[in-house]
C-alpha cells in the first residue's frame, strides 16, 4: 500500500511540474514592456550563419552575427537574410521574445537597399501557421534556451549557431 501511495504522489508531482511548465509559457508578465527599438543595423551578407530550414523551403536563410542583440526586455533582435537561387536577397529586421514564444518584424529591406519600417509591427506566435518559419528555426537553433528563456548572451547564440553548422557540415 505504501508503494502505491508513493507512486501516486510521484505521478501527481510530475503532472503538476509539467502543468506549471506549460502554464509558465502561456501566462505572460502583465507589466512587460518592450524597450525602444533601435534602427535596423547594417548587415554583411558574406558573413551570414546559415539557419537550417526544412527541405521544402526554397530560400536559404542566414543571420548576420554582428546584428544580434539581447536586450534587457528579453528580446533577441537580428537581421535575417533570405536568398533565392536566382540571387535575389531579402532582409528583415526582427525580434524574438522567447518568454512568450513570439516574434516581430520591425523593418524590411527595400529593393533600393533602404530599410522600410513596418507601420504597426505586431508580435506574432512563432509556431503559427505562417510563412515566417525562419524565426521559429532561429529560436530553436540558438536564440532561445529551451522553449521560454532567451539565450544568455549574443556570444552564446553565435557559438550555438556556429557549432550546429559545423556538426551539419561533418
Amino acid at each position: 500500500m505504501q508503494i502505491k501511495k508513493l507512486l501516486s504522489l510521484g505521478l501527481a508531482a510530475l503532472a503538476l511540474g509539467t502543468c506549471s511548465q506549460v502554464y509558465s509559457q502561456i501566462v505572460e508578465n502583465p507589466d512587460w514592456k518592450e524597450l525602444d527599438v533601435p534602427p535596423p543595423p547594417s548587415f554583411n551578407k558574406d558573413k551570414l550563419i546559415p539557419i537550417e530550414m526544412p527541405a521544402y523551403v526554397a530560400l536559404r536563410f542566414g543571420v548576420d552575427p554582428a546584428t544580434l542583440t539581447v536586450t534587457n526586455d528579453g528580446v533577441v533582435r537580428y537581421v535575417m537574410v533570405a536568398s533565392g537561387s536566382s540571387g535575389s536577397v531579402n532582409a528583415m529586421y526582427e525580434g524574438i521574445r522567447c518568454a512568450s514564444g513570439e516574434f516581430k518584424t520591425y523593418a524590411r529591406l527595400s529593393s533600393s537597399g533602404q530599410w522600410v519600417p513596418l507601420k504597426d509591427p505586431q508580435w506574432r506566435r512563432l509556431n503559427d501557421n505562417n510563412t515566417s518559419k525562419h524565426a521559429l528555426a532561429l529560436a530553436r537553433q540558438g536564440a532561445c534556451d529551451g522553449r521560454s528563456a532567451v539565450a544568455r548572451t549574443v556570444q552564446v547564440i553565435v557559438s550555438t549557431l556556429q557549432n550546429r553548422q559545423l556538426r551539419n557540415n561533418q
